[in-house]
């Protein structure tokens, strides 16, 4: 066979994909750990290839908990830290950066074999190329989230967590959308009437609510204001407004929390018409019709999932179930969207 096309499809690119988004989604899960732990300041050096390594022996132990005591994190916050606790946070942030390896060895490696085999539709390769420099990006973009807390701070900036979480997202919709792309080959046809804008919408909306989302993290806004529906008591906070517009929408705690909200009882408002819509819908079949609901209950769980998380002043595991279902809920309105554009 002389073309590099062997097939429109190929399923077993299609599971391929689909395990490394699980894999992206591991990510997001021990990237909220290391968060929620502190521990994503433990290691200060970015070293892609020999960072593989942990420490070996009690003198690197030392030499790199010596690095941890210069950076303000330890002098104003864990001051007095044993070795065996340093090695507690360093543990979370090395799993964490040594997920990103898997993920970028899961991805190339295999698209290596499938290429040499010539098993990738040849529609799809772009889109992966695409995806191996997004998933370059997600790393080059979270050594600069932690260099952010090195150096004049005691925590990552809230907007290069935004920015570094917005882009896990951003990659782990598209890798859904292209295995979803390669299980079922080319053959596609928009449908009649406004359901692709509408589903294309919501994910545009969820997407925005995660990077909402990512900033109340990067504040720790989720640890002031935990009543609801008011906010001590207030419909509006007493602290919303910053000293200039940047420093209102990106650092102030009051401001944060209260667009999350915000944006929550807009999402959930159109989730729900979204899935009576559809249900409703004549043009739509019947598995587009339950994605739908899909949507709409995940967003309806995720909701619940959030002001439960807030009243409970954001224990870990509340707040990593948040995170998770965060991603599933992406994940279901991307798969709807990519379906109501296709016969």
């Amino acid at each position: 066979m002389t073309s590099f096309l062997r097939s429109d499809r190929s399923r077993a690119v299609a599971i391929w994909l689909f395990a490394v988004a699980v894999l992206v989604m591991a990510m997001v899960v021990v990237g909220g750990s290391t968060r929620l732990t502190g521990s994503g300041l433990s290691i200060t050096q970015w070293r892609p290839v020999t960072g593989a390594v942990p420490p070996l022996s009690l003198a690197e132990w030392q030499a790199e908990f010596a690095r941890y005591k210069t950076i303000p994190q330890y002098q104003l916050v864990n001051r007095g830290m044993t070795l065996d606790q340093f090695k507690g946070i360093y543990w979370w942030e090395w799993t964490h950066r040594l997920l990103g390896r898997l993920v970028g060895f899961a991805f190339f490696a295999p698209f290596v074999i499938f290429a040499w085999r010539k098993e990738i539709p040849q529609r799809l390769l772009l889109r992966l190329g695409g995806l191996f420099i997004l998933g370059g990006l997600q790393g080059l973009v979270g050594w600069w989230m932690v260099a952010s807390g090195l150096a004049h701070r005691v925590s990552v900036a809230p907007e290069r967590l935004m920015i570094h979480l917005g882009l896990a997202f951003a990659l782990l919709g598209a890798l859904v959308w292209t295995a979803l792309d390669a299980w079922a080959g080319g053959a596609r046809q928009t449908l009649p009437g406004p359901w692709g804008r509408r589903a294309l919408g919501l994910v545009g909306l969820i997407f925005l609510q995660v990077l909402l989302g990512a900033l109340v993290a990067g504040n720790h806004a989720g640890l002031v204001y935990n009543d609801w529906p008011l906010m001590n008591g207030q419909v509006f906070p007493a602290d919303y407004a910053g000293p200039g517009i940047w420093a209102t929408l990106a650092h102030s705690q009051g401001a944060v929390q209260l667009h999350h909200r915000l944006v929550a009882y807009l999402l959930t408002g159109v989730a729900i018409a979204c899935g009576i819509g559809a249900w409703r819908s004549t043009y739509l079949a019947d598995d587009a019709k339950r994605l739908a609901l899909a949507v709409t209950a995940a967003v309806l769980l995720q909701a619940g999932l959030g002001v439960v998380t807030l009243i409970a002043v954001a224990p870990v595991g509340l707040s990593l179930a948040h995170q998770v279902m965060a991603a599933v809920t992406l994940c279901l309105a991307v798969a709807f969207a990519w379906r109501v554009r296709r016969v």
